[in-house]
């Protein structure tokens, strides 16, 4: 498979730039996006292979960007004459106006990760193998286990942005996440609990040997506390939140917020308020695509600009938003380097790559301490948020309550309710051991799906609603 996705047409390099140069002529902006994806997944379930498929994808997707409007055509046809039809269509934006061309992103001599393809290494034997040998582990581990579903899945993605002012940029995506889970029994009742990990490398040690034990005995260790779990209790209470993954809460309740768009179109809660105290002081939250290996980072976005370390709130302020070009040029802002598509055939648009917030001065203990009475969510699953009003629900998959400042039982059905930048202000304690997920996001917006990260230290949060089931 040559990475050189011009030489898959039909056409040499100068017949195509001359139909994209054509085609943009009077736009703002505008980008010939092409892309070769390549992805597999396997899927042990229940002491057998239950599935397993192998994709392979390429296309180009055309847009001209003409003041607020865009016209975007794609195709999985990768020649001359589709590229003029598409080249056709996305010009009826760009007829009887008269746009100025943007000058191109800067480039980048950083590489964030490797580009060696991680499907069939290991092999299909292998990779079975590993998932049979992860559902004999947990089965033999504990009498309780009464289901094991375990998954491996990989993809390997080669971009190439062309411009109409003759620049050209590349990236080689790479792409790799193993899942666990398991559910417990005893008696009628079942419970579960999972464990997934990822990035853009390879499968590397995690195959080989016992280095997936850990993984297995987490999600068996999650499922088991939850078989002891009492009902939740319901009202106002003081919550600690748990480092790593609970930053899920902190990306749908405020990073969506955040991002360009919904901020130009005045669509969200915090639009209008930059300069403005939106968190707590001693809350400051980034938006960071340039750490080597990780699920969300990215090289170059979807538009050809280099990622970034953007500070979104600075010490309770915000002083930025999350941008792609064309929302930066209307708002008069610069890029950050987070115009992000699904793949060819979705349009750019303002995304989130690693969200995370900062370390404060606090230690888990000292957070934990000063709750009388309260809940520690350590792990969240689905949740629901609005991004114009803030509003946001969560669910706990792993939570205790908190008496007297000590861990006491664990509780299931625990809802955490409120708004995102009123939660924000909550914040009391912020604690000093900053982690990230370990590469499992995945984020939804407008139909397209992209590979994040999410993060953040220990917490407690004042006064939250808490939704439960007891009764």
């Amino acid at each position: 498979m040559t990475t050189d996705l011009i030489n898959l047409f039909d056409c040499d390099e100068s017949q195509l730039r001359r139909i994209l140069s054509d085609a943009l002529s009077g736009a703002d902006d505008g980008e010939l996006y092409l892309e070769h994806a390549q992805a597999e997944s396997l899927t042990f379930d229940n002491g057998r292979l239950k599935g397993g498929s192998f994709n392979t994808d390429q296309g180009f997707g055309l847009r001209a960007v003409a003041g607020e409007a865009v016209g975007y055509a794609h195709s999985g046809e990768l020649s001359a004459s589709a590229l003029s039809r598409a080249a056709d269509a996305v010009q009826a934006v760009t007829r009887g106006y008269s746009g100025s061309y943007a000058a191109a992103p800067q480039r980048t001599n950083k590489k964030l990760y490797g580009d060696e393809n991680p499907i069939g290494q290991p092999s299909f034997e292998e990779k079975v193998a590993l998932l049979t040998e992860i559902d004999a582990y947990l089965r033999a581990k504990d009498s309780k286990v009464r289901q094991v579903t375990a998954s491996v899945a990989a993809s390997w993605q080669v971009v190439d942005i062309l411009r109409a002012d003759g620049h050209r940029v590349q990236d080689i995506r790479p792409m790799t996440r193993i899942n666990i889970s398991v559910v417990v029994g005893d008696g009628d009742r079942q419970e579960s609990g999972s464990f997934g990990t990822g990035g853009r490398i390879g499968f590397g040690d995690f195959v080989t040997g016992s280095n997936w034990h850990t993984g297995a005995d987490e999600a068996l260790r999650q499922a088991l506390v939850n078989l002891e779990a009492i009902d939740a209790p319901a009202g106002t209470m003081d919550v600690v939140l748990g480092n790593g993954w609970p930053g899920v809460m902190l990306h749908e309740a405020v990073g969506h917020g955040l991002e360009g768009d919904f901020n130009r179109k005045k669509t969200s809660a915090f639009a209008g308020l930059l300069g403005e105290m939106v968190a707590a002081p001693g809350v400051t939250v980034v938006d960071d695509g340039t750490i080597d290996n990780r699920r969300g980072s990215i090289t170059i976005d979807d538009e050809g600009t280099p990622s970034a370390y953007n500070v979104l709130i600075e010490n309770g302020k915000l002083v930025g938003y999350m941008q792609d070009r064309q929302n930066a040029r209307l708002m008069g802002m610069t890029p950050t380097g987070n115009g992000r598509r699904q793949g060819y055939a979705y349009q750019p648009m303002p995304r989130m790559t690693n969200t995370y917030m900062l370390s404060g001065d606090k230690t888990p203990e000292e957070i934990i301490a000063s709750v009388k009475k309260g809940i520690y969510a350590v792990s969240f699953g689905g949740g629901q948020v609005d991004i114009t009003s803030g509003k946001f629900v969560f669910g706990c998959t792993e939570a205790y309550l908190i008496e007297n400042g000590r861990i006491g039982a664990p509780i299931k059905g625990a809802m955490l309710i409120g708004n995102g930048p009123d939660a924000m202000k909550r914040v009391s304690m912020v604690g000093n051991d900053t982690k990230l997920d370990t590469g499992i996001g995945n984020c939804g917006k407008g139909g397209q799906w992209v590979p994040v990260g999410v993060g953040q230290p220990h917490l407690r949060m004042d006064q939250v609603t808490v939704g439960g089931t007891k009764a």
